[in-house]
């Protein structure tokens, strides 16, 4: 999964799983991005609204090389048994534009739900501003409130243990569906409890069999 945000490559924090691993899972979110600004803006994260749905996808139309992200959040949205209402977050400029968003859908670990971070975005210009981490770090805020035990990523390494994310397979026997790399493919636990063992299936979205 890739992202766009802080010093992660900001144009893919978390693609969808095939899309990250096919991209060696680890572009970080902000490796497309020149240097960080000498002074980050207070970025305001905030659950998307109805009205936000075409600025999600030009974020992702433009943080992705193809619309393949774009497309996922999509299908994600149509799929009741995969989108959680209140779980995709974006971030808004101080004009008002939407400058990143990130999401989480319902996936599980054998028969025990979890979530899926998947994808994460931040516009180009953006990149590299805080906003990505911004977006997570309330995103996942927004998750514990709603008692989601686990959550999943597929992303770049040196970007997500910031968050408190460690590799799945061997810290917790988090198996991923796919052989990922262990260092690519992470768990956090949100409520402090032990995550479950077993082997992640994703939502019909992701495409992942």
């Amino acid at each position: 999964m890739t992202s766009s945000t802080d010093d992660a490559p900001e144009s893919a924090a978390a693609a969808s799983p095939p899309a990250a691993a096919s991209r060696s899972a680890a572009a970080s979110p902000s490796a497309a991005a020149g240097r960080a600004p000498a002074t980050r803006p207070a970025w305001h994260a905030r659950q998307e609204a109805t009205e936000d749905i075409p600025g999600v996808r030009r974020i992702n139309l433009a943080a992705f090389e193809t619309a393949e992200e774009a497309d996922l959040v999509d299908a994600l949205r149509r799929d009741r048994s995969a989108w959680l209402p209140g779980l995709s977050y974006v971030a808004d400029a101080p004009d008002g534009t939407l400058i990143a968003h990130a999401l989480l859908t319902r996936c599980h670990v054998d028969d025990v739900p979890a979530v899926a971070l998947a994808p994460c975005a931040v516009l180009p210009a953006h990149q590299k501003s805080g906003a990505g981490s911004a977006v997570i770090r309330a995103l996942l805020d927004a998750a514990r409130a709603a008692g989601e035990r686990t959550a999943l990523v597929l992303g770049h390494p040196p970007y997500y243990p910031r968050f408190g994310f460690a590799p799945a397979a061997s810290r917790f026997g988090i198996l991923p569906p796919q052989p990922w790399p262990d260092e690519a493919f992470l768990a956090l636990s949100l409520d402090g409890s032990i995550p479950p063992r077993g082997t992640v299936r994703y939502a019909a979205p992701f495409g992942i069999d």
